[in-house]
C-alpha cells in the first residue's frame, strides 16, 4: 500500500510540473502577457532602425531575397534612315541608239560595199540603193553621188572604207545650216507650229515648252486648234506640267482671234515665249490654207514678233511629208521643220530631201516619247548613226 501510494504521489508531482512547464513556455511564445479577467494585453516592440542608404545606384531588396541574374543586352533599333528621293535628270537620247530601224534599211548595202577592196561601179550602184530605200528621194540621191564621184576623182580615193568616208563628209555638208531657234529682240517671242492632224504638233509643242520652262523662260501656249477639243485638252495638260499659261477659245472659234488674244496675254504679263498651236490642215485644202495664212498675219500685228514657223512632220510618212512641206511652206512661211517618230522609222533619209529641195533646216527630232527625246537636230551625229554598219 505505502509503495502504491508513493507511485501515485509521484507521478502527480510529474504531472503537475509538466503543466506549469507549458503554460511558463507557451506565454514566452506570445507578445504579450494576460491580465487578471485573462485577456492578453500586447506589448509594444521598439521601433525598427532605419537602414542606411545604399551608395550608388543600388536596387534595394527584401531581406532574404536575392538579386536576379542580369538578363540578355535588349537590342534597341535604330530609326530607319530615309534615304531623300533622288531624281534622276532625263538623259538625251543618242541617234545611234534610236534610229537603228533606219541604220538596218542601210546597213546590208554598206557591208557588201565594204566587202569588195576597190571602188568599182557596183559601189555607187548598192549606195544608190541603199539611199533610195532610206528615202532620200531621187534628186537628191543623184546630188550625193555626183559630189561623191567628184571627191573620189580630186582625192584619188581607191578603197571602198575611204568612199564611205566621202559619202559621210558629203551628207553631212549637205545638211550644214543653223538649227536654233530664233528669239525675238522684245517679248513675246512667237513660234507658231503646223502641219497636219496626227503628225504629233500638239505633243511637241508641249515638250518644246517643257524645254523652255527648265532653261527659265516662261511661256503662254495658244490652243488654236479649235475644231478639235482633244487638242485643247491635251495641251492644257502639258501646260500644267511645265507652269505655263494657256489661252484657249470655245470650240470651233476662230483660231486666229485665239492666237491674238493670247499674245495680248503675254505682252500684258511680260511672258518671253508664245507657243502657237494650229488646226491640222490638210495641204490638199486650199481655203483652209489661206487660213492658216490668216493666223500668220494676226499673230504679227501684236506684240512682239512670229521669229519660228515650225512644220511638224511624221517621219515615217517619208516621201509624202515632202509634199506636206511644199504647200506649207508656200502659206506660212515655213522657217524649220520638226520631224516626229525619227525612231520608229525607216524612212529617216527624208530630212536630205527637205533640205536639198526646199531649203528648210530640220531643227528639232522627236526620238521617243519622254520630253527629254525631243532634241536639237545634229547633222554630224545624225548622219554617223545612218551610215553605219
Amino acid at each position: 500500500m505505502n509503495t502504491l501510494y508513493l507511485l501515485l504521489v509521484i507521478l502527480a508531482v510529474v504531472v503537475v510540473g509538466g503543466a506549469v512547464a507549458f503554460v511558463a513556455l507557451g506565454g514566452r511564445g506570445r507578445s504579450g502577457i494576460e491580465d487578471s479577467s485573462g485577456a492578453p494585453v500586447l506589448l509594444e516592440e521598439p521601433p525598427a532602425e532605419p537602414a542606411e542608404a545604399p551608395e550608388g545606384d543600388v536596387d534595394l531588396l527584401e531581406p532574404g531575397l536575392e538579386a536576379p541574374a542580369p538578363g540578355p543586352a535588349v537590342e534597341v533599333p535604330e530609326a530607319p534612315v530615309v534615304e531623300p528621293e533622288v531624281v534622276e535628270a532625263e538623259v538625251r537620247p543618242s541617234f545611234r541608239e534610236r534610229l537603228a530601224k533606219a541604220r538596218a534599211s542601210m546597213s546590208g548595202y554598206l557591208s557588201s560595199v565594204l566587202s569588195r577592196k576597190e571602188i568599182t561601179e557596183e559601189s555607187y550602184e548598192e549606195l544608190e540603193e541603199a539611199l533610195l530605200l532610206a528615202d532620200v528621194g531621187m534628186g537628191p540621191t543623184q546630188e550625193l553621188l555626183d559630189g561623191l564621184r567628184e571627191k573620189v576623182r580630186a582625192e584619188k580615193l581607191t578603197t571602198n572604207a575611204e568612199l564611205l568616208d566621202a559619202l559621210r563628209a558629203e551628207m553631212k555638208s549637205t545638211l550644214e545650216g543653223s538649227t536654233d531657234l530664233a528669239r525675238s529682240p522684245e517679248s513675246p517671242t512667237i513660234w507658231l507650229f503646223v502641219g497636219v492632224n496626227g503628225v504629233g504638233k500638239t505633243t511637241t509643242i508641249g515638250k518644246v515648252g517643257k524645254r523652255l520652262a527648265d532653261d527659265g523662260a516662261s511661256v503662254v501656249m495658244a490652243a488654236g486648234d479649235t475644231f478639235r477639243a482633244a487638242a485643247a485638252e491635251q495641251l492644257e495638260t502639258w501646260a500644267d506640267r511645265c507652269g505655263a499659261t494657256i489661252v484657249r477659245g470655245a470650240e470651233g472659234s476662230d483660231p486666229s482671234s485665239v492666237i491674238f488674244d493670247a499674245v495680248e496675254a503675254a505682252a500684258s504679263r511680260g511672258t518671253d515665249v508664245v507657243l502657237a498651236d494650229t488646226a491640222g490642215r490638210l495641204h490638199t485644202k486650199s481655203n483652209l490654207m489661206d487660213e492658216l495664212s490668216k493666223v500668220r498675219r494676226v499673230a504679227d500685228k501684236g506684240a512682239g514678233s512670229v521669229t519660228e514657223v515650225l512644220l511638224v512632220l511624221d517621219a515615217t510618212t517619208g516621201q509624202n511629208g515632202l509634199a506636206q512641206a511644199r504647200q506649207f511652206a508656200e502659206a506660212t512661211d515655213v522657217t524649220g521643220v520638226v520631224l516626229t517618230k525619227l525612231d520608229g522609222s525607216a524612212k529617216g533619209g527624208i530630212v536630205f530631201a527637205i533640205r536639198s529641195e526646199l531649203g528648210l533646216p530640220v531643227k528639232l527630232v522627236g526620238l521617243g516619247e519622254k520630253a527629254a527625246d525631243l532634241v536639237d537636230f545634229d547633222a554630224d551625229e545624225f548622219v554617223d548613226a545612218l551610215v553605219s554598219t
